[in-house]
């Protein structure tokens, strides 16, 4: 068989994974209601304090634009990280056995359901990009630009997605996960560029934050959806770490899905 044959069998597969996991938020579409209240609630009320206190150095912008790549990509962690909850879910109805028993290659199981988060948290994206129109942020709206942000959205997502993935392996219950899960996605989001930059933090927090994968979701974003953005670490590298990340993430968590039964 050839090596395009294997692909498109291998993409087939995980389209059908993230086909299956797209098909729950439908039945439960109230999962976004209460998702876009967090993002609401940052934008409208700590930016807005925060915009008068003067108090963030950002380079001559306004902190509501800064702030807003920012919440989107917190929006992104927070809907990826807790993933894991409904693959133990799916173990405890047997759905992962009958996974583990079908021929479907274990990195596409992982794969498809990363990318299924990735569809999640772009509607994340959809109501920032909202609330930063009524909040008269200045956004570039050319399609590569979109595209770009799109991309950093599903990297960004299917990253944490996974991570979450293999924290779920090893824990193995919903109350240690959910313990885990709160206690990692405070220092992720505080311990990057997201709500400062990172050159007003100590040389301790530069390195923590250089080596925390939401700095380039944020970095490239900033780049790519303001008027008049940059990237400070370059869109090449913030590309090049999340899909490095994500594909030795989704490589680890297809070796360590079969031990989610054991």
């Amino acid at each position: 068989m050839s090596l395009a044959v294997r692909s498109l069998r291998y993409l087939a597969k995980v389209a059908a994974i993230t086909g299956m996991d797209m098909r729950k938020l439908r039945h439960d579409p109230t999962e976004l209601l209460t998702r876009a209240i967090q993002p609401m609630l940052w934008l409208l009320v700590f930016g807005q304090v925060f915009a008068r206190a003067h108090a963030v150095p950002t380079g001559g912008v306004d902190y509501i634009a800064f702030l807003v790549p920012g919440i989107l990509a917190q929006s992104v962690l927070f809907v990826a990280i807790f993933n894991g909850i409904s693959v133990i879910w799916e173990r405890d109805l047997g759905i992962v056995h009958k996974f583990l028993a079908s021929p479907t290659p274990r990195t596409a199981l992982v794969l498809g359901k990363a990318l299924a988060s990735g569809a999640r948290a772009l509607t994340q994206a959809v109501i920032v990009y909202g609330v930063a129109m009524v909040l008269g942020v200045p956004l570039v709206w050319s399609p590569q630009a979109l595209l770009g942000v799109v991309t950093l959205v599903l990297l960004g997502a299917a990253l944490f997605s996974t991570f979450s993935l293999i924290i779920a392996c090893i824990v193995k219950t919903r109350e240690r996960f959910m313990g885990i899960g709160q206690v990692l996605t405070m220092p992720l989001f505080f311990a990057s560029n997201a709500i400062y930059p990172t050159e007003i933090m100590p040389p301790w927090l530069k390195v923590v934050a250089h080596l925390n994968p939401l700095s380039y979701v944020v970095d490239g974003l900033r780049a790519l959806m303001l008027v008049g953005g940059s990237s400070t670490l370059g869109l090449g590298m913030d590309f090049g770490v999340l899909v490095v990340g994500m594909a030795v993430l989704v490589w680890v968590g297809g070796w360590m899905y079969p031990r989610l039964i054991t």
